[in-house]
């Protein structure tokens, strides 16, 4: 038992060890978007925007919106990371298929890729978060939990987008799901305005984003207030989105790699 654990940690260090050395060689084009545009956004939309805004339940613009880019960060990279990424290494690079004929287990392949997008995740949000300190937009001590919640969104997201991404033939396929997915959970997720100003019909749809959950806890966290949900139910949907995630990602990757 201890030897086939050894093992399973030994492989997927070994996935994480590739895809680190892969983005190594392309760190580069990545900074833009992982680091400049949050602060570019927050500069335009929480300062310049912010200052026709003025406050919103009772703290300025900028301190209200940091935590929904602070999770719209982690958001939107996982599922950039586990689209073209995932599906490529399975059509195109047949990365996994090669992974398959060593001693690396389907379930080293997921883990090891999640663990890569939750470094990748942890160094934005620290760096983004370490900025917003000095606009003074953060209020509570304990917005240093923001990078954890922003790894849980990471997780919840990441692994079902690694499910569909095993699943499917076609990159035109991705097209839908950030039309229909990612830019409403975005827009809508409390990110730039209360989910309360949007109609009593349509606030389930946020609800059910893993998002809103994520933005709600780090608004918490950055202004020392309660959550809308209680603590522990905004935690329990998350954990349960991204074991539910793993669990098919796990499935869909078996049966690619079978096929």
């Amino acid at each position: 038992m201890a030897l086939t654990t050894q093992v399973t940690a030994s492989s997927t260090l070994a996935v994480l060890e590739r895809s680190l050395l892969l983005y190594r060689r392309l760190w580069r084009a990545s900074a833009f978007s992982s680091f400049l545009l949050p602060v570019l956004f927050l500069i335009s939309i929480g300062i310049g925007l912010g200052g026709h805004v003025g406050d919103i339940a009772g703290v300025h613009y900028l301190s209200w919106i940091v935590p929904g880019v602070l999770a719209s960060t982690a958001f939107q990279m996982s599922v950039g990371e586990c689209t073209y990424p995932v599906l490529g290494d399975f059509k195109w690079v047949r990365a996994y298929h090669a992974m398959r004929a060593t001693p690396v287990e389907v379930g080293d392949m997921v883990c090891g890729w999640l663990l890569y997008i939750l470094i990748r995740v942890q160094i934005a949000v620290v760096v983004f978060l370490a900025i917003t300190a000095l606009f003074g937009a953060l209020h509570s001590p304990w917005a240093l939990v923001t990078p954890l919640v922003c790894a849980l969104v990471a997780l919840a997201v990441a692994a079902p987008t690694m499910a569909f991404s095993a699943s499917i033939e076609q990159d035109s396929y991705f097209a839908m799901l950030f039309r229909f997915v990612v830019i409403p959970s975005t827009l809508f997720a409390g990110v730039f305005f209360p989910v309360e100003q949007l109609p009593v019909l349509a606030r389930p749809l946020a609800y059910v984003s893993p998002l809103w959950h994520g933005v709600e806890l780090n608004r918490a966290a950055t202004l020392g207030t309660a959550p809308p949900w209680p603590i522990a139910a905004h935690l329990a949907y998350l954990l349960v989105f991204a074991a539910v995630g793993v669990t098919l990602a796990v499935h869909a990757f078996r049966k690619r790699l079978q096929d």
